[in-house]
Formats: structure tokens, sequence, C-alpha cells
């Protein structure tokens, strides 16, 4: 009896110990996150939001902190706090110039085209043969809309031009009135291009148009271009801060039928089920390439721009948020399913030609001449 009490005893006292040593020496942590902090587009916000997004790149050993900037201000905050910030991640190549680090190579893990969204009765009204001809100073304004290939619906930028060169009114658009709600000129919707790369890259093909297709690379150019551009911003009326906010208006339909906005974003909208059913896409015949590009400011960007490049759930994830992972095209669109009717399956095939942008310091210029403040 005695021996079977020793025993048990020894038992109870061997728990006991593994219990302190479990309280003791927990089970090892794995490895530590890399914390890494950058700037970014206000178009990516809900991107990075995402609980799958964040949960991959902790897969990645990274435990990211964004903050959302205009691409126009990335490179003032930066200077502003040298030390804040790992990596800036804007939404344009001549955005991307404005804070390369001469040390590192910037990486583009995805892009966006630029589209101009409008609703289908819109579109029609456009389609019309009653309004074309109207007379303007370079003579009968052409037709705006035309047909893409890969079934796309692509808007002649040039044809645009004169419109708004000839002041062509939606009340020559819809004679009938039978749009109560367009009224004034024809104009396209944007955000302010002082802060929106949006915009700005909108002034940069809108002045490569007006300068004999050629991209503006003195000050002679931003003098020739200057009034078309004032004249497209400044008859806008107030400019608002965010393509969210174009959004809002263009859905509750408060006199903006024609907006210029980044592709990511309807899909976004799309995705969640919130654009409208006869919401249309025109991408632009001549156009300029969002490209939203990863720029490294400290070495902790590294790991962070390499799994944005190269990590296959990220690469997933970003076409599921609109955007066209950078050797994939018609990811976004297959990611979309269904709800990716009305995009083009392929942006390569659409046959819209891409513009080299101009110099930042000269897109700065232009902006400038748009607001008048030059």
């Amino acid at each position: 009896m005695r021996r079977v009490l020793g025993v048990v005893v020894s038992v109870v006292l061997v728990a006991a110990v593994g219990v302190v040593i479990a309280v003791r020496w927990p089970h090892s942590p794995g490895p530590a996150l890399t914390r890494v902090s950058g700037l970014i587009g206000s178009e990516k916000t809900e991107f990075f939001n995402s609980p799958e997004v964040q949960q991959a790149l902790r897969n990645d050993k990274l435990d990211v902190h964004v903050t959302s900037s205009g691409s126009w201000q990335m490179a003032q905050q930066v200077a502003a706090k040298p030390t804040a910030y790992d990596f800036a991640f804007p939404a344009s190549s001549t955005a991307t110039s404005s804070l390369k680090d001469l040390n590192s190579v910037p990486v583009r893990p995805f892009y966006s085209p630029l589209v101009v969204i409008a609703n289908r009765s819109t579109v029609d009204l456009l389609l019309r043969d009653s309004w074309n001809g109207v007379a303007g100073p370079m003579g009968k304004v052409p037709p705006l809309l035309k047909s893409g290939q890969d079934g796309a619906e692509l808007l002649d930028m040039d044809a645009y031009r004169q419109a708004v060169a000839a002041n062509l009114t939606w009340g020559a658009v819809d004679p009938q009135g039978t749009r109560k709600d367009l009224r004034g000129q024809l104009l396209i919707s944007t955000t302010d291009p002082a802060s929106s790369s949006s915009a700005a890259l909108y002034l940069a093909v809108m002045s490569y148009l007006a300068n004999g297709q050629q991209v503006v690379t003195d000050q002679s150019g931003i003098d020739r271009v200057g009034p078309l551009l004032k004249q497209l911003v400044q008859s806008q009326g107030a400019l608002l801060a965010s393509s969210d906010e174009l959004f809002r208006d263009f859905l509750s339909g408060v006199g903006r039928p024609l907006i210029w906005t980044y592709e990511s974003e309807a899909a976004g909208l799309a995705r969640a089920g919130k654009l409208p059913q006869d919401t249309v896409v025109l991408y632009p015949d001549t156009t300029i390439q969002s490209d939203h590009t990863v720029v490294e400011l400290t070495k902790n960007a590294e790991p962070f721009a390499a799994a944005m490049q190269n990590d296959p759930v990220l690469r997933q994830l970003a076409a599921r948020f609109g955007f066209r992972p950078s050797g994939d095209p018609q990811a976004m669109v297959q990611a979309l399913g269904e709800r990716g009717t009305g995009f083009a399956a392929d942006v390569t095939r659409i046959g819209s030609f891409q513009v080299a942008p101009p110099s930042t310091d000269n897109l700065q210029k232009l902006v400038n001449a748009a607001k008048g403040s030059n």
C-alpha cells in the first residue's frame, strides 16, 4: 500500500512540474512581424483595410500600417516627416518620380486604367445623330463614342476636346429635354487635380491632344494648352477632393453624368453590388495608365514590396478589389465573375493609345495653369 501511494505521489508531482513548466515556458512564438508604415492613395484604402489582405501580409511576416493621402501630396509629407514612413504607394508613375529613391527600383504590383463612368441613358443620348455635326472652332464636332476591340466602348478623347472647345451643351445633345438633370456644358467631372492623381492624368491626356498629339515639354506648350485646361477644370465649379465623393454624386444623380475615375473604383463598387446595372464603363481611346507603384523609403519596405509583387494571394486579392495585376490583364474581370460584366476583359486589346506622361515639373505647371494659379 505504501508503495502504491508513493507511485501516485510521484505521478502527481510530475504532473505538477509539467504544469509549472507549461506556465513558465509557453510555446515559443513564431517569427516576429516586421512593422512597416506607408502612405497609400485613397483608392487603395479598402484593399488595405480588408482582413484578408491584412492576414496575407501577416503570413508574409509583415505588420503593415497605412495612411491615405493624395498621390501628389506624398512627396511633401515624406519631406516633412522623413522618418515616419517606410514606403509610399501612389497611383501614377509621374507621382512616383517625385518620390523615387535612387537606391531602389520602384515595384509596380498592379495598375488601373482610367475610365469615364456614365449611365446607359446618357450614353444613348451621345450615340444619337441629331447633335453630331455641331459647328465648332475646328469645324464639325465628330461623334464622341466608338466601338473598341474586345467588346469595349471607347470615348473619343479628341472629339471630346473639340466638343469642349465648341462649348457643346447638354441641350444640344438632348434638344427634346428627355433628361431634365442634364444641364449646362457637356463636361467630364473630375476630382481636384492639385491633390488627385487621376485628375492630373486627365489634364495630361487633354494637354497631349491640345498640343498636336505631343507631350508638353516646355513653357510654350503649357501656354498653348492652358486655356483649354482652365476651361476643363474651372467650368466644373467646386472640385471634390476624393473620387468617393465623385461617385456619390454620380450615383445620386446630382449633375455629374460623366465622371473620370479609376476602373478599380468602379470595379470595387461592382464587387460590392453597389454599381447600378445601367452603368456603362467608357474607356478613353487616348489615355495614361495609372501605375500603382511601391516606392521604398527605408530598408523595412523591401519585404513589403517583394510581397506585393510576388505573393500570389495578394495578387488574387488585388484582382478581387478591382486592380489589374501586372502581367495578368484579365485577372480582374475573372475575379469579379458575373459582376465584371461591362468591364473590358483585357485592356491591352481594346485599341486604346497610351500616352507618355509629362515630367513631374511640367505636369505640376499644367495643373497650375488649369487652376489659374501659375
